[in-house]
């Protein structure tokens, strides 16, 4: 299971300015030509000699505004924007180097190491295969020989330009770790995103081709269709899971290494074999799947003045999405949907989530308020920084939409 977010923005809604200041921690003086951006978002600016910023209409939603500037700590503020306009301060703390100060370079980072990186960082999707580093030499990565973790940093942001989809990306703040024994993956920070030039109208009408390609079936896309009430409409099927722990399991795994240990080569008694057959059948866990579609009351909470909306479910959710094939580079089997009256559409891509807090709260942006609230596996958990949208992304309506990119099904 993986830790990502991705957001999209829907059809027009409530919008209002936001606008600041970006000073000096210390003495508040004003920073000048300081960076200002509205992380997951295309929205960025610069200070006047002020160091005042505005954006005059940011989409309803909360934001974390990120100021940098050279010689300077990154700050953020939390921001939720509704209908009236806000303004914001942002403290920038110097980094402190005094003359004298010894500046010790990291070494270079292992080949193999640095592949892993990349491969699990911008994924392994066709449109991740058209994505570059373009500053390698700005991130450190690291192994820890007992852990077997595999960590990242970027000493500014790691810069990543998406020809698929026609985005430069600085990613502020990475924090990635993964670990190929455990299966875990997860990273965060407060990218920006900018629209890169086409080099002609063709390649402009592919990028809006790739973009709702990305958009169609993705995370959020899903979230918005709980926020909107339009799950069904939207092309889902939500099946419950319920995932059983299995106590017994330690025991008779320690049991059939015993006796594994103690004799490898064997001989075993009728007894022995049969009590191995039954261990090596034995799984930490077990999971059943309920066929039946969820109504939507078992996926949501909607709070009684309204203005929260809630992703709340038990267990864990497996969410299929008909009408666009996967990505040709899946490489695996869809995840079985259980017995079914009516044959399902033979495209689909299904993943799975679970709540890692008792509900996650989803913004009118169709982001989620705390993104570390869900993992998500199989289908989603496959699809990384290739598939990044910005928060503020507007999809084409159902009528302009494109026809998928993916056109292969998989079985």
């Amino acid at each position: 299971m993986s830790c990502f977010w991705l957001g999209a923005l829907g059809g027009a809604r409530a919008q209002a300015s936001l606008s600041g200041v970006v000073q000096d921690s210390v003495t508040h003086q004003p920073l000048a030509f300081a960076s200002v951006f509205l992380a997951n978002t295309t929205l960025g600016a610069t200070t006047t000699e002020q160091g005042q910023f505005e954006f005059p209409k940011v989409p309803a939603g909360t934001y974390n505004v990120v100021g940098s500037y050279v010689g300077y700590r990154l700050a953020k503020q939390s921001v939720t924007i509704a209908r009236a306009p806000q303004q914001v301060t942002l403290l920038l703390g110097a980094t402190g180097n005094r003359l004298g100060e010894v500046v010790v370079e990291s070494t270079p980072n292992k080949p193999e190491d640095y592949q892993k990186f990349t491969e699990q960082f911008l994924g392994r999707t066709a449109f991740s295969d058209q994505c570059r580093i373009t500053n390698p030499k700005d991130v450190v990565v690291f192994v820890n020989d007992s852990t077997k973790d595999l960590t990242a940093r970027a000493r500014k942001f790691v810069q990543i330009d998406n020809d698929a989809l026609g985005y430069r990306v600085k990613y502020y703040g990475l924090r990635f770790a993964s670990n190929d024994e455990d299966g875990s993956l997860s990273f965060y920070g407060e990218p920006v995103f900018e629209e890169m030039t086409p080099r002609d109208e063709a390649q402009r009408r592919q990028w809006a081709t790739n973009r709702a390609a990305a958009y169609i079936g993705s995370f959020a896309h899903f979230l918005k269709s709980v926020y909107n009430n339009r799950v069904k409409a939207e092309g889902y099927l939500t099946q419950q899971i319920t995932v059983v722990e299995n106590h017994r399991f330690e025991l008779t795994d320690s049991l059939r290494r015993t006796l594994l240990a103690q004799r490898p080569d064997g001989p075993f008694s009728k007894a022995e074999q049969d009590s191995l057959k039954k261990w090596a059948r034995a799984v930490p866990v077990s999971a059943t799947l309920y066929p039946a579609d969820r109504p939507i009351d078992s996926l949501r909470r909607v709070s009684a003045d309204r203005q929260h909306t809630y992703l709340r479910f038990t267990g864990e959710l497996q969410v299929c999405h008909f009408g666009e094939a996967p990505d040709p580079k899946y490489g695996k089997p869809m995840a079985t949907l259980g017995p079914s009256r009516k044959p399902y559409p033979p495209l689909r891509e299904v993943s799975r989530l679970r709540l890692e807090a008792p509900e996650a709260e989803i913004q009118p942006n169709g982001s989620l308020l705390n993104p570390l609230d869900v993992s998500a596996g199989e289908y989603w958990g496959f699809e990384k920084i290739g598939e990044f949208l910005p928060l503020n992304y507007e999809p084409p309506t159902a009528a302009a939409l494109p026809a998928p990119a993916h056109t292969t099904p998989n079985p």
